[in-house]
């Protein structure tokens, strides 16, 4: 039986490299130029790849690491990163790659230089300068990969952030550009407005002592004095400030008749913060102001109060007439008894009707003199 043999032949470029397969199984690794075997059987292929993307990802990867350490140690760079470590992969001293725990990873050598850093997951931020090559594109060669394993975050001026590791409040964030590993942990950070704000409790519907169904708007202004100390007592404050203060209010109106709380509202927003003020433990929170809006009453409600005011009103208005009438009589009287007691008074009055009766008739004749018309006059009256 003859056997024929077959020339193979593989050009492998500058930017590649060749795995030689014998069999199926690896045999070695192909650089750049011209190859050739004799075959027999068809025994040989050969897989190209193209080294510009220098991480070897391949099902022989495992292969090589464990059984051909001589082919690792000439063709790649081979990076383990611990369970508690995370790695930095730069190329040409450009941050390409951020490795999580428990890697391995083989890349090629060749095109670009390899240099790797290692950072320990003891530490939770993320330091400055690898902060600077995020967040400015110009210092990097194009995206990084595994950025996920970040977690950026940007505090405004007006805010603090809390920062929370696997639930647990840690720390207090100032403003500007924080970042956390995230790897083998849950972080999460609540931007916090430390700012005065206002918390609006509206629509709460509450009986009153006397059976009357009232609607009731309040507003809050408040403040955050202890980030720390809020956040570890509830996890959302203004969610308990909230419920508090509308516990506060349906007990204070509940003991307190309609009457009573249209007649003094001022009242029941200082009972209503002095109650918060009184709550016991401190919760990190200020309650600077209270003040009710609105109180609304129902629709049957609102026609009986308006007949009460106007009924009280028509009241009034009736005590001013007959206090206006009560003096008008007594001035009357008073001019009566001054003109029986002075004649030249009596004179006077005369002459000061005749002035008007005259302004309002064109032409009159007198007849017997001026006494006569006076003394007329008066018999008339």
């Amino acid at each position: 039986m003859k056997w024929k043999f077959t020339k193979k032949m593989w050009h492998v470029k500058k930017h590649e490299r060749g795995i030689l397969f014998k069999d199926g199984d690896f045999d070695s690794i192909l650089l750049p130029g011209e190859h050739t075997r004799w075959d027999l059987k068809n025994r040989y292929t050969v897989q190209i790849v193209d080294i510009h993307s220098a991480k070897f990802v391949h099902p022989l990867a495992d292969y090589l690491r464990r059984y051909e350490p001589q082919v690792v140690e000439t063709h790649f760079d081979a990076l383990t990163t611990d369970i508690q470590a995370v790695g930095l992969r730069y190329e040409d001293d450009a941050l390409v790659e951020i490795i999580p725990p428990s890697a391995k990873r083989l890349y090629w050598k060749g095109l670009k230089s390899q240099r790797f850093a290692y950072v320990a997951l003891t530490e939770l931020k993320v330091s400055a300068d690898v902060l600077t090559i995020l967040t400015k594109p110009s210092l990097r060669a194009h995206a990084i990969e595994g950025l996920g394993g970040i977690l950026q975050v940007t505090v405004p001026a007006y805010a603090q952030g809390v920062l929370r590791v696997n639930g647990k409040v840690v720390e207090l964030l100032s403003a500007g550009l924080h970042g956390f590993w995230q790897f083998n942990r849950d972080i999460t950070v609540d931007m916090v407005d430390t700012r005065m704000q206002a918390l609006e409790i509206n629509g709460q519907e509450i009986l009153t002592k006397d059976k009357v169904n009232l609607r009731i708007n309040l507003t809050a202004i408040w403040q955050l004095t202890d980030l720390l100390l809020a956040y570890e007592k509830n996890a959302k404050p203004a969610d308990y400030l909230y419920r508090e203060l509308q516990f506060i209010l349906r007990e204070l109106v509940a003991t307190r008749t309609l009457d009573q709380l249209l007649e003094d509202k001022q009242a029941l927003d200082q009972l209503i913060a002095a109650r918060f003020n009184t709550l016991p433990g401190e919760m990190g929170i200020e309650l600077s102001r209270v003040g009710i809006k609105d109180i609304i009453l129902p629709g049957e409600m609102k026609t009986l109060m308006a007949q009460v005011v106007e009924a009280e009103k028509a009241a009034e208005a009736n005590v001013i007439r007959r206090r206006e009438e009560a003096a008008n009589t007594r001035t009357m009287l008073n001019t009566a008894k001054l003109m029986e007691e002075n004649p030249v008074t009596m004179r006077l009055k005369e002459l000061e009707t005749l002035e008007r009766i005259a302004n309002r008739i064109d032409k009159f004749a007198v007849y017997g003199g001026l006494d006569q018309v006076l003394n007329g006059l008066v018999k008339i009256g």
